[in-house]
């Protein structure tokens, strides 16, 4: 029941620092889009952009809670990230889901913008070390 308790409080600070950085992300980002399903972006629409990205974080990390051997290798949720990005990128795309602005930085070969292929894996990274961190200091507080 412990670990329970430990894994589920884990799993909250990695949602919140994923949803968090993600809005930001978002909110700094919008600008190199020019629409989102051919209308304006909203705040409501990087609201809900937020949260679904925070929950693809959470389940990339799951298995770190639960598997030794991934522990020592954090920069697959870096590779796991890009690779989600990169697939979400290309059904947005060739659906018109949303579309480019003239100011987003192409990746060659690959024609997805650098900053939402990079957003998942970096911010998921970011959101694994920022847990390790966090866990390892607050956990003796909240246990008191």
């Amino acid at each position: 029941m412990e670990d329970y308790k430990k894994e589920t409080k884990r799993t909250f600070i990695i949602f919140t620092f994923a949803f968090v950085a993600n809005l930001v992300w978002e909110n700094l980002h919008s600008r190199l889009y020019l629409a989102y399903g051919g209308g304006p972006i909203t705040e409501i629409i990087l609201w809900l952009a937020s949260f679904w990205d925070a929950v693809i974080i959470v389940v990339i990390f799951l298995p770190f809670l639960h598997f030794n051997f991934l522990k020592s290798k954090p920069w697959i949720i870096f590779v796991l990230g890009v690779a989600i990005s990169l697939a979400i990128e290309w059904y947005a795309l060739a659906t018109n889901r949303w579309a480019y602005g003239p100011l987003m930085p192409i990746i060659p070969f690959l024609g997805t913008g650098l900053t939402p292929t990079l957003q998942l894996g970096l911010l998921g990274y970011l959101a694994y070390k920022f847990e390790k961190y966090a866990s390892a200091r607050w956990f003796v507080i909240l246990e008191k």
